[in-house]
């Protein structure tokens, strides 16, 4: 399978939240209402259109069907000497899995975050012993563990 990878625009906000929330959707089987796509969509809306502080990148198969989609935004601390990039969402569609769309949809975010001058690229993997494959995927192409991150809601 030939597989492409664009930077999205804000004319994919449908294609981006659908993704987006189908991987919602895997992350919080428990739950029993997942976010609603209605909200996803929103917050997908005003984020892409901002297009000054997070991106999408968009992987698509030969037929150009959707199939996997990362988001990344831009962060600051001392620690990492500056400007660095976040990836915040990354999902392939179960079908598309291991066939090498994660690695060129991260080689696109690597390569937005040299344009951006960004010394670093992060991500949260999820609870590991529940998603080590994922935690795998990501060393394998070379991330490190920095420790676990932890949230609070405002």
């Amino acid at each position: 399978m030939k597989i492409s990878v664009r930077q999205a625009t804000v004319a994919d906000v449908d294609i981006v939240a659908r993704l987006v929330h189908l991987l919602l959707v895997e992350l919080t089987p428990d739950v029993e209402t997942p976010p609603a796509v209605e909200m996803v969509y929103r917050t997908t809306q005003a984020l892409l259109a901002d297009n000054t502080s997070v991106w999408a990148f968009l992987a698509e198969s030969d037929e150009g069907e959707a199939i996997g989609v990362l988001t990344l935004n831009e962060c600051a601390s001392i620690y990492a000497g500056g400007r660095f990039g976040e990836i915040s969402e990354l999902y392939i569609i179960p079908s598309s899995r291991s066939k090498g769309v994660g690695p060129k949809l991260l080689m696109a975010a690597k390569e937005f975050g040299s344009i951006m001058g960004w010394g670093r690229l992060e991500v949260g993997a999820p609870d590991v012993p529940k998603w080590k494959g994922t935690l795998a995927f990501y060393r394998r192409l070379g991330f490190d563990e920095i420790g676990p991150r932890l949230k609070i809601l405002l």
